[in-house]
């Protein structure tokens, strides 16, 4: 009673193989991403750092050195906050490809399997409706259960992403205010 034949084993295994691929090119798109951010914040990070250094080595006297470093917090928290949304940018957008591809997936398999079960409903013999329909039962419970975790799924990467805006925005805030204070006793020129 076995309906598969060699040539859709092959393709289920050809299919198989071309998204372990698809996966891993993807997976390697984004550590592109992730290298290419952390590259350009490094950059940033050792450009800044000089301009800060040479400022600080012009103070004239402690409250002047004081001053200067003071001024250092507010971007320096823009920085770390935009990173973190160029990071989750990234992931956010990985993500997508990843979910795209395992609903794809999901849906062929799906295909494949009702096209099984139409074919050995043709061929089953007489008295296994009962065990059929508990098969195509399973399957229903089966795909039920697939949809509901990838609602999960896509609820949760929106509820983090939500998180980190707020955060973000929340350390925006707070960041603000330190960039503007002044220290006592310093002298600005």
């Amino acid at each position: 009673m076995n309906t598969l034949r060699p040539e859709q084993i092959s393709a289920a295994q050809k299919a198989g193989v071309d998204s372990f691929f698809n996966l891993t090119n993807m997976l390697f798109k984004g550590l592109e991403k992730v290298i290419e951010l952390n590259l350009q914040t490094a950059r940033a990070a050792l450009a800044e750092t000089s301009a800060n250094t040479a400022r600080i080595m012009l103070a004239k006297d402690p409250n002047e050195w004081c001053a200067v470093q003071a001024t250092f917090a507010g971007p320096y928290a823009e920085q770390v906050q935009s990173y973190g949304r160029h990071l989750l940018e990234i992931a956010s957008s990985a993500q997508a490809e990843f979910l795209q591809l395992a609903q794809a997936r999901y849906e062929e398999h799906n295909r494949r399997v009702q096209k099984l079960v139409d074919d050995v409903t043709k061929s089953a013999p007489a008295g296994s409706e009962a065990m059929i329909a508990a098969w195509k039962s399973a399957i229903t419970s089966s795909a039920t259960l697939s949809e509901s975790l990838q609602r999960t799924a896509q609820q949760t990467a929106g509820i983090a992403e939500s998180s980190l805006k707020v955060l973000t925005e929340a350390g925006s805030k707070v960041a603000a205010p330190r960039t503007n204070r002044q220290v006592p006793g310093a002298t600005t020129h």
